[in-house]
């Protein structure tokens, strides 16, 4: 295993190894939990993928704790949850992904460990370290992830144009990441945003709101806000924002921009 590991979440992960290895099913370590570990960030939850359904997987493996946590189950999204001590450990079964263009929500279906790290919105969410006992503690990495996370990178997976043009949040979460972790956006991602600024407007007011106030709360939310400008979805999603970009001219003097004047009072508010 290529991470540092507590021994309440060694216990964690070892359990789902075992149960998994018992069952038969393939399962792997994935996402978040995998991107913040290699960041060394403080982590709480374990996500955890399988070849198979995560819900039972989650029934089983919570039944090998004692005492036993309660599953929570999410049928609509085919996930499944349990708490143990201090840790939040989520099921899912792999899947892939097809998209109406007029909506952001996904058909989908059974898919293999491939499948479900190209439908990621990121390289570095589409991590993977394997629980099976012939690669046990592999990290499984097909679009370079670990060396993005190195180069402070946010890049999609496969085309960015698709990527997010069948799910628009995604060109939220690309810049709330890049704000949160202080990374830079390739070129060619960015750039993609750009183009499919229009299309955030299939995305309810109240999923923009919480990426613009994880924004916010991160140490640096300047970041976000130059790139919401720069890529034009500030004028989309927060036109009243937007409204203050530009220098004042009173009686012929100029005056500060007012947008980048907000952004200089957001980096100095306390957060504490």
């Amino acid at each position: 295993m290529l991470i540092h590991l507590s021994d309440a979440e060694e216990h964690i992960i070892e359990t789902i190894s075992k149960v998994a290895q018992q069952e038969n099913v393939e399962t792997y370590l994935v996402g978040g939990y995998v991107r913040d570990k290699l960041l060394e960030r403080t982590v709480k939850d374990i996500d955890v993928v399988c070849i198979g359904s995560g819900i039972a997987l989650a029934d089983k493996v919570a039944a090998a704790f004692d005492p036993v946590p309660k599953v929570t189950v999410f049928k609509n999204f085919g996930t499944a949850m349990f708490k143990w001590q201090d840790w939040e450990v989520e099921f899912v079964g792999a899947r892939k992904e097809s998209y109406n263009r007029n909506s952001r929500k996904p058909v989908v279906e059974d898919g293999t460990l491939e499948d479900d790290q190209q439908r990621r919105d990121f390289t570095i969410n589409a991590l993977a370290i394997s629980l099976n006992e012939e690669d046990y503690g592999e990290l499984v990495d097909p679009f370079h992830g670990q060396r993005h996370l190195e180069e402070h990178l946010i890049k999609t997976p496969l085309d960015p144009d698709i990527t997010f043009s069948d799910d628009p949040l995604r060109m939220m979460r690309a810049i709330r990441f890049a704000t949160q972790l202080e990374f830079t956006i390739e070129t060619f991602t960015l750039t993609a945003i750009a183009r499919n600024r229009e299309r955030i407007k299939i995305v309810s007011q109240e999923r923009i709101t919480d990426e613009l106030n994880k924004m916010i709360a991160a140490r640096k939310p300047s970041i976000g806000f130059r790139l919401l400008l720069e890529t034009g979805l500030i004028e989309r999603i927060f036109p009243e924002m937007a409204a203050l970009h530009g220098v004042d001219v009173i009686q012929g003097q100029a005056h500060k921009d007012n947008y980048f004047h907000t952004l200089k009072v957001l980096d100095k508010w306390d957060r504490a």
